[in-house]
């Protein structure tokens, strides 16, 4: 049997697998728009059409993989994701490059919601929060790293590999995924003393009906917009500013990899009892001016990038907080991916909404500088979930939420 360490490390593989499918988008974005002959607005709604499958059904998606199983759910994944990828790479136009990653959105949604509830198998309680803060690390770890390789495969190799490239990972990950994870267990014909085991849609109307876990939603959706909106366009921007293409995507890798410190920092945190509306208030408040140095201030790039990297390295503690909070709020042991899918929904919302509103923003106004006006009003909405956070939590319980 394989080692705990061993199915941690492969369930965080397929995680980062999702979001080098997010991250090679952003960083291929000036090629496809040359060869598509898309405008700026066109990219954004490119970046966004990933998270459509998540923005319709996240939640129902969690249920199913609560109620058919997470490992069987992961692997359809993958296989979607793959077939996914693969139109992409013959792609002749835009509409078909978009209705692939309408697929592609479709195998990360199936991909990443059974990854906590899988982690929770075989993961010591003491321990799940820390490894919840780690999981929160899958999208900027893989994007980070597409990001950095990316530019040496579009110069060789050109755009269309790439998008081979990332159709053959996940059949590999799924072959591995069914060799190392233990099948998913039996539901039972009974939960116990005579009563029915739960079925689907309670699960989904439960979760409904937790005001914690809407607080999860909306607080990713929040973070998420900002963030693909920041971490998306950033090759395009410093193409606009004469920054090469291959120094564009290291710069803006770096900036995706700094996101894990503050994702790990939080799992670590929030096990340790710092309260978790005071990282959410502490990393809201740092995006809100962070924004604003990079796109609205004009000062000389040396010291916008630097708002860059503590935007993204403490903005980091918002998922890896609200992640380790999943547990907590979920309404039952057996809603964990229902609520990480709600979640999900939110970050999906966030992210197809804010880039191309950021975009629609810069074209009216023909400058940059006004986009962090866009993913300022995302901050102070965190700001005021932090605050809600904190007054919907007893007293007591505040050392943990």
């Amino acid at each position: 049997m394989a080692s705990v360490a061993s199915r941690v490390a492969l369930i965080f593989g397929v995680g980062a697998l999702g979001g080098a499918e997010l991250g090679k988008v952003p960083i291929s974005l000036p090629i496809l728009s040359e060869a598509f002959g898309l405008s700026l607005v066109h990219g954004g709604l490119l970046l966004g059409m990933f998270q459509v499958a998540l923005m319709a059904a996240g939640i129902v998606a969690g249920m199913l993989a609560d109620r058919f199983g997470q490992r069987r759910v992961m692997i359809w994944g993958l296989l979607v994701a793959a077939v996914g990828s693969a139109i992409g790479a013959l792609a002749p136009n835009g509409p078909v490059l978009l209705a692939s990653r309408a697929i592609e959105s479709a195998g990360f949604m199936a991909m990443v919601l059974p990854g906590p509830a899988l982690m929770a198998r075989f993961v010591a309680a003491r321990r799940l929060r820390a490894v919840m803060g780690l999981w929160a690390c899958y999208m900027p770890t893989g994007m980070g790293l597409v990001l950095m390789l990316a530019p040496l495969v579009l110069a060789s190799l050109g755009w269309r590999a790439l998008w081979w490239m990332l159709a053959l990972i996940p059949l590999v990950l799924a072959g591995l995924v069914a060799l190392v994870i233990d099948p998913d267990p039996k539901r039972p014909a009974v939960a116990g003393a005579g009563q029915p085991a739960p079925r689907s849609w309670p699960l989904v109307a439960a979760t409904l009906a937790s005001p914690g876990a809407w607080l999860l939603a909306a607080g990713f959706g929040a973070y998420a917009g900002q963030w693909m909106t920041v971490m998306g366009f950033l090759p395009t921007l410093y193409g606009a500013e004469g920054i090469a293409a291959a120094s564009a995507g290291a710069l803006t890798a770096v900036g995706a990899l700094v996101n894990v410190s503050g994702n790990f920092a939080a799992g670590l945190l929030v096990q340790r009892g710092v309260p978790a509306w005071r990282l959410l208030l502490l990393a809201s408040l740092t995006m809100l001016i962070c924004s604003w140095v990079l796109f609205g201030s004009g000062w000389p790039f040396p010291v916008r990038y630097l708002g860059l990297l503590v935007f993204s390295a403490v903005g980091g503690l918002i998922p890896g907080t609200l992640f380790g909070l999943t547990h907590h709020f979920a309404p039952g042991p057996g809603a964990v991916s229902t609520t990480t899918g709600l979640m999900q929904q939110g970050s999906a919302i966030g992210q197809f909404v804010v880039p191309p509103a950021a975009a629609w923003a810069v074209s009216g106004a023909g400058s940059w500088s006004v986009a962090w006006l866009v993913t300022g009003v995302m901050a102070l909405l965190n700001i005021g979930l932090a605050l809600a956070l904190r007054a919907s939590t007893p007293a007591a319980g505040r050392r943990t939420a």
